[in-house]
């Protein structure tokens, strides 16, 4: 079985491509450079896309600078020091949200999923770290799900493509505990929204903040904090 996985180099979506991997797909690995911030998870993506021995792994440049709209595609700040306990860090939609960003995403790996005849893509989306993103909702997965299926040509000659978010209902100490299952090396990864020049994590973004959260409730240390 194909499966076209998104990958970023993040802790998320490494969890969920080798989950997909455990359960048998052969993972394509699609990862998509879009002027963010950020830049530093490219590297990682890399790295994660080796450890996990993916069949091939293609790496897309889209400018989602030329629209801004989202402080990881411009200059605005990015938010520090939140408590990630609080309610706001779930209902309120941050400026950190890239605007359609999963969307065009998952059009990508659709386009890609659909030259290869795979039917199956994975994406890292979960409740806890989606902090009020409206693109990682099982609603707007679902509703993916009904536009791939009336948008190409495999849907409408009746193969139906399925989008995995195996993280989805997760929280990130529970994809840390399943990764660590899985024996991944989480070093590889990289988390942080704003990092600093040589691509050191700041430790105060909702990333930093919200993976160090997960790591203490897990039981298990982070090795970039111990590197």
């Amino acid at each position: 079985m194909k499966a076209v996985v998104l990958l970023s180099g993040g802790l998320d979506s490494y969890t969920a491509a080798a989950i997909a991997k455990h359960q048998g797909f052969a993972l394509y690995a699609l990862t998509v450079a879009y002027g963010q911030r950020h830049a530093r998870e490219i590297e990682s993506a890399r790295a994660v896309a080796h450890a996990l021995v993916v069949e091939e792994h293609k790496e897309i440049t889209i400018d989602l600078r030329a629209f801004g709209g989202s402080s990881l595609t411009s200059e605005d700040p990015v938010p520090r020091d939140r408590d990630p306990t609080s309610p706001d860090i779930a209902s309120q939609i941050p400026s950190t949200y890239v605007p359609a960003r999963n969307t065009i995403f998952l059009s990508l790996a659709l386009g890609w999923a659909e030259v290869l005849e795979a039917h199956d893509i994975v994406i890292g989306v979960n409740a806890l770290d989606y902090s009020g993103y409206p693109d990682c909702r099982p609603e707007f997965i679902r509703a993916f799900e009904h536009l791939a299926a009336v948008a190409t040509r495999a849907g409408v000659e009746g193969a139906r493509v399925r989008v995995h978010t195996p993280l989805i209902a997760l929280s990130k100490a529970e994809i840390i505990r399943r990764g660590v299952e899985l024996g991944l090396d989480y070093g590889l990864t990289h988390s942080c929204y704003d990092p600093e020049p040589g691509g050191r994590p700041c430790g105060r973004c909702d990333s930093c903040v919200i993976r160090a959260k997960g790591f203490r409730e897990a039981g298990v240390a982070d090795p970039l904090v111990m590197g």
